[in-house]
């Protein structure tokens, strides 16, 4: 067994259940398996496939739990009914747009790449599931902890740019490319800040690894880090597509953007990963900022609990934000990361390298070592740093995309030829 599967409570109980022997006694307690003595083999590739299909299954039923629960959200928020035909409360309907979505015609454009065509669902749900390897949902409850868990989160999310790229451009399509085009151009000009944004919480934690970061967190970074939790929750709303980002999708722009040629289930697994993505996400601004599975009291029993608990937080802000926020026009957005986003990002980084210096190594009696206490100092320094820059900034910006009134001033009239009866 590899090392990195030992630390996973999940694979270690299918294994032992399945194969436990005298060979692997340390492992698994001197406990004997269902299986006979040999087939140790079978057991690991049957605890690796549970693992599998919990990931896949968990990733694309929690994608259509949050299509039903953002659905009714927006209905209060909007003061409508929502659904409420299929099932209980509507809680159904998922399960009916996909059904709809599987007995459509799969339609591919006559002159479209049909090998790269293809592959785009496969890609975006690909990075999906890459993403959640690193996850840890409780206290020993995930796939693998990497040492550079924060650069693989980064890496494996910049796939969904080039998959949106060959939507576009395999679609044969201009209206689809100028879509996938624009949006890549969004997609990298976020991808800086929601990069840089992370660089306090390594700092912080002197780790990249997912694990280490919880560790770290004897008070949740979301107050030692208020800036990077907040460009990396816009930079991810603006990566996952979402209001007011969502000008790739816009009809009232460019059709539907990349995936104007998509039907059937090639655009319901599009979509899927979009909704899981938004879990995804909440689980990383959970795990980065608010202490993952740690909680006041029994985050040992309770961490999965926990980690939930801080998941539905975020995605109830993100729901929020959707339902508040009116969409931005491209040249808006893209003002708002060069502008807005970047300079509060690189005065988060050079802040907290100044803070992490003089409280982890100058005065550290442990070099590296921040404690709690220094932590709710920099918390301190930090919330009224971003409040003003904040403010600062919003200003700037704001002055910067804002649409001139138009002036009539010095116009001649235009001169009547004729009478009209």
């Amino acid at each position: 067994m590899g090392p990195f599967l030992r630390d996973n409570v999940v694979f270690r109980e299918v294994y032992c259940w399945l194969g436990g022997s005298e060979s692997n006694a340390g492992l698994c307690g001197g406990a004997d398996g269902l299986l006979p003595a040999g087939f140790e083999w079978a057991a690991y590739f049957a605890a690796g496939f549970a693992i599998i299909l919990i990931l896949v299954n968990g990733a694309l039923l929690g994608a259509a739990a949050f299509v039903w629960a953002e659905r009714r959200l927006l209905a209060r928020f909007q003061s409508r009914r929502g659904p409420n035909r299929w099932g209980p409360w509507g809680v159904l309907q998922p399960i009916a747009d996909l059904l709809k979505l599987l007995i459509k015609e799969d339609i591919i454009p006559h002159a479209a790449d049909r090998v790269a065509f293809t592959l785009v669902p496969i890609i975006m749900l690909m990075a999906l599931l890459l993403s959640l390897a690193v996850l840890p949902f409780a206290k020993s409850a995930y796939l693998v902890n990497l040492n550079i868990g924060v650069l693989y989160i980064v890496a494996v999310s910049s796939i969904t740019t080039i998959a949106i790229f060959m939507a576009g451009w395999s679609s044969a399509n201009k209206y689809a490319m100028f879509g996938a085009m624009r949006g890549v151009a969004m997609l990298i000009s976020y991808e800086i800040p929601l990069v840089l944004s992370l660089v306090g919480v390594v700092l912080i934690a002197g780790s990249m690894s997912l694990v280490s970061v919880v560790e770290a967190q004897t008070i949740p970074f979301i107050i030692v880090q208020p800036l990077g939790a907040l460009i990396f929750m816009l930079g991810i709303s603006a990566e996952l597509n979402r209001t007011p980002f969502d000008i790739l999708e816009a009809e009232s722009e460019i059709i539907a953007g990349y995936h104007t040629e998509y039907s059937g289930i090639k655009f319901a697994l599009i979509q899927a990963a979009e909704m899981a993505g938004v879990l995804a996400a909440s689980g990383f601004l959970a795990t980065l900022f608010l202490g993952g599975w740690s909680g006041p009291f029994l985050s040992g029993q309770l961490g999965a609990l926990w980690f939930l608990a801080k998941l539905g937080f975020f995605v109830f802000l993100f729901i929020w934000i959707r339902a508040t926020f009116p969409r931005l026009r491209i040249d808006q957005i893209m003002a708002f990361a060069w502008k807005f986003l970047l300079p509060l990002a690189l005065i988060n980084i050079a802040v907290t390298a100044v803070q992490v210096y003089f409280f982890g190594f100058y005065q550290a009696e442990v070099p590296g070592e921040i404690t709690r206490g220094e932590l709710l100092i920099m918390a301190a320094i930090n919330i009224p740093l971003a409040l003003v820059s904040i403010a600062a900034f919003g200003r700037v910006t704001r002055e910067k995309i804002r649409v001139p009134a138009p002036r009539f001033e010095g116009l001649a009239p235009i001169p009547r030829t004729a009478e009209v009866d």
